[in-house]
């Protein structure tokens, strides 16, 4: 089923299970943010999950790796977190923008540039940074649930090294009877979810210009350099670390992100991108392929047309714990990449600094990273 989409042999000698159990690597971070934009924002949840599951499906298939597609974290913390400041209206337009500037830079070889620029402690940093973010937010979703958490801990670890059963499928069956025991009527809810096709509505008719002005000025501008750093730079290393096979450039990332958001913002979605965190994620829980997205993107395209008014249901059947330890360990996997590629004490401050700048605000540590690279690099500075 999920071979065909393997390269030159790679990911033959792997059982299929591993690929579908890879595909739900990245819940961590996609459904607490789509719980967010639903019930917080209340965005059409069709939209949603049609503009996500679409591009899953086409990334799975022309990178044929595990490249995530994820929701934009500066852009959805921000408008999840002030409701009342940023319309749904603001939202679409800040993917529209950010679909057409990523759009230019890879089509003009602009974002080429400025990743050959960019030094490799920095990168390294804001990898390190992202990885461990990823661990704190994890342990934070955790704690309302500590029983829990701490056995499904137990549970993933000990799977992990297990070559027949997958840990994620392991994971996720144990949080279905940990959400039907603690909620008995969640079995009955899910079976009178009703059933029928719905389409996205288009946002078009609902866009204003202050809404555009908002859009791009508070959403879109402020997510470019978290955008160019996670989510093009680091995410195209890793990625050719791990699959040099089939390596991707950051021009080929930068139009994918052009083309996702134009595409995702005309039919009511939210800003995505490719981040290196969610590709961690995937590939910790075994995915090695493509097909692991197309599994994800299909389920989540069929489950947006069908039953998208009721996706509010289907998400209580991933409890915080579960889905805090999913992202706690493709935090520890992104991490734990670039533990030794620091050759010199210079480059392993450079590292250290943009990766706890990171934890904060990756645009931020990007530039402090490169201003201190740069002035240890003229002899300014002595680390």
């Amino acid at each position: 089923m999920i071979r065909w989409l393997s390269v030159r042999g790679q990911g033959a000698n792997r059982y299929d299970r591993f690929e579908v159990a890879g595909a739900f690597g990245d819940l961590g971070t996609l459904i607490p943010f789509l719980v967010g934009y639903v019930t917080i924002n209340r965005l059409d949840p069709v939209g949603l999950l049609v503009a996500f599951g679409l591009f899953m499906v086409v990334t799975g298939l022309y990178f044929k790796s595990p490249l995530p597609v994820q929701p934009m974290k500066a852009i959805a913390t921000a408008a999840i977190g002030h409701p009342e400041t940023f319309s749904a209206g603001a939202i679409w337009a800040s993917g529209l923008f950010t679909g057409a500037f990523w759009l230019l830079m890879g089509l003009t070889g602009a974002v080429r540039w400025i990743a050959n620029v960019t030094s490799r402690p920095v990168v390294d940093g804001l990898v390190l940074g992202l990885g461990l973010s990823f661990v704190t937010e994890g342990a934070r979703m955790m704690q309302g649930q500590p029983v829990l958490a701490l056995a499904a801990v137990v549970l993933t670890l000990v799977l992990l090294s297990n070559q027949r059963v997958p840990a994620m499928l392991g994971l996720l069956g144990f949080g279905l009877v940990g959400a039907l025991a603690e909620r008995p009527g969640l079995v009955r809810e899910v079976l009178q979810m009703p059933l029928g096709l719905r389409l996205p509505e288009l946002p078009w008719a609902r866009l204003s210009w202050a809404d555009l002005v908002t859009g791009v000025l508070f959403l879109g501008l402020p997510q470019v350099a978290l955008t160019l750093g996670n989510a093009v730079i680091a995410t195209v290393q890793e990625h050719n670390a791990l699959f040099p096979d089939r390596p991707i450039s950051v021009r080929s990332v930068a139009v994918s992100h052009g083309v996702m958001n134009l595409f995702g913002g005309a039919v009511g979605g939210v800003p995505m991108c490719h981040g290196a965190g969610g590709m961690a994620g995937h590939v910790r829980f075994g995915a090695r392929t493509g097909g692991a997205l197309v599994i994800l993107g299909a389920l989540l395209f069929i489950v947006g047309l069908a039953v998208g008014d009721s996706v509010g249901t289907l998400f209580k059947l991933f409890p915080p714990a579960i889905l805090g330890t999913v992202l706690l360990f493709g935090g520890l996997e992104l991490a734990a990449s670039v533990y030794d590629r620091a050759e010199s004490r210079a480059d392993r401050y450079v590292m250290a600094l943009t990766a706890g700048v990171a934890l904060w605000n990756m645009g931020i540590a990007y530039l402090a990273g490169m201003l201190l690279w740069l002035a240890q690099e003229k002899g300014w500075v002595r680390l």
